[in-house]
């Protein structure tokens, strides 16, 4: 055994242990690198005191502007990585109100939440550096949340419906076109007219009206939501709400 092993040995002879010219191919890339960095600038910069200029479509971590948002909870929804939620705050100009708080620590930076806003409250920022000591300063309440607005932060990307796609148009929809909009659905026999749905959209797309029908047990008319899609936002909060799931979103597709 110990010969066979021996016989089936890397090297063959001591030949193979001895340098060959291969060895100076990375001394040759190295040295002209080093010419070419000592010529021209290297492509790394000295960051912190030199920093890149970014893009004017660059995206950094979320920001908002408070009195745009509408608790509509679109981005909550939307969030792939679940770091945003709705929490209360109470504020001297827009009184007890639910705004998003976003765990920076686990976002992203994909921009969806800002891509999705009805009202253009979430944006994007240019800060990317958020370096912190503790994970709990990484929690951006609402407040913290807070940046200025300024042309670019918002994103208003272009949309266009497979079925578009399919039928070979290419004309592009902007955000809250009515070809692009996920409507409300209702299914009236489930329906128990208890105004939830109403009372819970945060743009007052949805009125019960009357049906014309009298309630035999009450001797009341019978009411039923009705939505304006013009107003809605897709948010799908009626649905949510509804104790009979009698709503349902339809997909523009």
């Amino acid at each position: 055994m110990a010969e066979d092993a021996k016989n089936k040995s890397t090297y063959q002879s001591r030949s193979e242990l001895k340098p060959r010219a291969w060895i100076a191919d990375g001394l040759r890339v190295t040295f002209k690198t080093l010419v070419r960095t000592t010529v021209h600038r290297p492509n790394t910069i000295q960051y912190p005191f030199e920093k890149l200029v970014k893009p004017d479509c660059y995206r950094g971590r979320p920001g908002i502007v408070l009195e745009k948002c509408i608790a509509c909870s679109k981005c909550v929804r939307i969030c792939p990585n679940r770091c945003i939620e709705m929490v209360p705050i109470e504020s001297a100009t827009l009184g007890k109100v639910k705004r998003p708080q976003v765990n920076v620590a686990r976002c992203m930076m994909c921009g969806y939440c800002a891509e999705v806003c009805p009202t253009n409250a979430m944006i994007v920022t240019p800060e990317f550096e958020l370096a912190a000591y503790s994970r709990s300063e990484l929690m951006f309440d609402p407040f913290k949340l807070q940046f200025e607005s300024k042309p670019g932060y918002e994103v208003c990307s272009p949309m266009i419906l497979p079925s578009e796609i399919k039928a070979g148009k290419t004309e592009m929809h902007n955000k809250g076109d009515m070809a692009i909009k996920d409507t409300v659905a209702l299914d009236a026999k489930k329906c128990i007219s208890c105004s939830r749905c109403e009372k819970t959209c945060p743009v007052g797309a949805v009125k019960m009206t009357e049906t014309g029908e009298i309630n035999p047990k009450t001797n009341k008319p019978i009411k039923k939501p009705a939505f304006d899609n013009e107003k809605c936002v897709s948010c799908e909060q009626c649905v949510d709400v509804c104790p009979k799931s009698c709503l349902s979103m339809k997909e523009a597709m």
